[in-house]
């Protein structure tokens, strides 16, 4: 579990393997600090397994799900990513209760610069849009972030100076593509009613 918390900003060292059996390798000194055979970090909101450490490097497996699910399949060597380790049952929960199980990819239709802030309007999938709720909460490739406007097929996120300049989000243009993680306490609710009809 993560809190949507970002820690550093990474860069994509390498990419192995196929569509269906890859590895990333990620340079991440911080989050790597700790981390052995088996931890999981999130990379831009995608929980991953760590496989081997190697210095300020750390290297996971991608299964085709994954790939098919996320914009990982997107990145190329050099690519900077949101990274964050998972939560400990004795951290504060900064964040929200952020699963790094990706439930698909958006796409990021505009943004509006405001004096300290901006605002970005993302396409969701149909799928998802019932899932997001205006001041609910939502993980934008890892970030947590509170949904502050909605419409049909879109939502928007105003991101402060410090998301700005410490995720990719603040590099992020229209027409990008983002990873999705709706908050799982809604998809819990709509599951539970469904089982009680």
């Amino acid at each position: 579990m993560f809190t949507g918390i970002v820690e550093e900003l990474g860069e994509l060292v390498a990419i192995g393997g196929d569509a269906d059996d890859g590895t990333l390798t990620v340079r991440g000194p911080k989050v790597v600090s700790d981390a052995v055979h088996g931890a999981s970090i999130a990379v831009d909101g995608v929980c991953l397994t760590v496989v081997d450490v190697d210095g300020d490097r750390f290297t996971v497996d991608v299964m085709r799900e994954t790939f098919d699910r996320s914009t990982l399949a997107k990145l190329t060597p050099g690519d900077v990513v949101n990274l964050e380790r998972a939560v400990r049952a004795s951290d504060r929960l900064g964040g929200h209760i952020v699963q790094g199980h990706v439930d698909g990819v958006g796409t990021v239709v505009s943004r509006t610069p405001g004096q300290r802030w901006d605002v970005v309007r993302v396409e969701a999938p149909a799928g998802l849009m019932r899932y997001i709720a205006e001041k609910g909460s939502i993980a934008v490739d890892g970030v947590s972030l509170t949904v502050s406007g909605l419409g049909p097929g879109w939502f928007e996120v105003s991101l402060i100076p410090t998301t700005l300049q410490l995720t990719t989000l603040g590099r992020r243009q229209p027409g990008d593509q983002v990873n999705l993680e709706v908050d799982v306490v809604a998809k819990y609710v709509e599951r539970l009613t469904e089982v009680d009809r």
